[in-house]
Formats: structure tokens, C-alpha cells, sequence
């Protein structure tokens, strides 16, 4: 944490997390059921994987386009994991400038290029345990396991995250749970948003 006061919080919540921790489903709880007091949008990633690879609903790019897209200033914020190429578009940050709020499912390794937006974004960090993890990475069938134990590997081994407005929350039981906390601590923080 950094001393004195926080930055002034700009309207994103990046949101990380390893896969199986349920960072979508977290992110859908709190779409359906948000009551304020601004408008909340989910940004809608591109992604150089194919359209029906399951999972989320994104855009889908070759690595051509998505670097096309890139070179002219088509990227808020863009990463690579996982062998793909992941972007975030500057219109899915548009509503900002109107008062809304926006989640964006982004990277941890991102997080650490301390880019000026993310400077001033809010990060929620979503978890579960280790066998909650395998769990549901081996119920959605499309890892192998030493491909399983890898992403858990990396995930433990991952240094702790500094970050002046944070919040972690562990995914491990009742979707609601994690859902109520993750809306109190942002409905909260938004009060706070000059």
C-alpha cells in the first residue's frame, strides 16, 4: 500500500483473478442484480480465441486484426496470457466519462505495468482455494490436468498485490456471498468518486 491518501478512483474496477475462482460468474452476480448509484457496464473483451470456445462472450480477432487494432490506438488496455492476445476497447471505456462504472476482466501481470489508468482503477481480486480451483477447472473439461496443475502452480506462486484501492474476496462458497460483498465495497467506494 502506498502511504497518504488513495488516488481519486476513475469508474474502473479491474478485475483479476485465476481461472476456476469464478471471476465471470462473480461479475454476472453483480450485473443482475446491481442497484446503483450509477450505471454499471461489463467491458466486453477481444480475444484472439475462437468466438465458440465457451466461456465468455467476447470478441473474437486473429492475431492480425488484433494487432491491426492495436497500431491505431483501438486498445484502452490490451495483454497477452496464456498463449492469446487480450484487448479491452476505448469504447468499452466510454460511459466513464458520463458517470458510469466499468468491470474489466483483465490480467494480474497487467496490473504490474502500473499504466495510468490502472493507477487510478479500483482492483477486485477474486479467489478460491486450491481444491476449489481444480474443481471447477477440471468440471469445465478443457485443460488437462498437468495443464491444471500448472495454472494452480503459477497462481500460488504469484507476489502478493499492492494496490491503494483493493479488495479481495474468496469465492469458495454461495455465488450470493461473494456477490453482496463485492456490491457493498463498490457502492461505497462510488460515494467516494469526486
Amino acid at each position: 500500500m502506498s502511504s497518504g491518501s488513495p488516488p481519486a478512483f476513475n469508474g474502473v474496477v479491474y478485475v483479476l483473478g485465476p481461472s476456476g475462482a469464478g471471476k465471470d460468474s462473480v461479475l454476472n452476480w453483480l450485473m443482475s442484480n446491481w442497484t446503483g448509484p450509477v450505471p454499471l457496464h461489463k467491458a466486453r473483451r477481444t480475444i484472439t480465441r475462437p468466438a465458440d470456445a465457451g466461456g465468455e462472450n467476447h470478441e473474437s480477432v486473429d492475431t492480425t486484426s488484433f494487432l491491426n487494432i492495436q497500431h491505431q490506438g483501438g486498445f484502452a488496455m490490451h495483454w497477452a496470457a496464456h498463449g492469446l492476445l487480450y484487448g479491452v476497447r476505448q469504447c468499452e471505456l466510454a460511459n466513464i466519462a458520463n458517470g458510469a462504472c466499468v468491470l474489466v476482466n483483465g490480467s494480474r501481470a497487467h496490473l504490474q505495468t502500473n499504466s495510468d489508468l490502472l493507477a487510478n482503477s479500483a482492483v477486485l481480486h477474486i479467489s478460491a482455494s486450491v481444491a476449489t480451483l481444480s474443481a471447477r477447472l477440471r468440471s469445465r473439461q478443457r485443460e488437462t490436468d498437468d495443464d491444471i496443475r500448472q495454472r494452480i502452480l503459477r497462481t500460488t506462486n504469484l507476489p502478493p498485490i499492492t494496490h491503494p484501492i483493493y479488495l479481495n474476496i474468496t469465492n469458495d462458497g454461495q455465488l450470493a456471498d461473494a456477490g453482496l460483498k463485492t456490491s457493498a465495497w463498490l457502492q461505497s467506494l462510488l460515494l467516494t468518486r469526486p
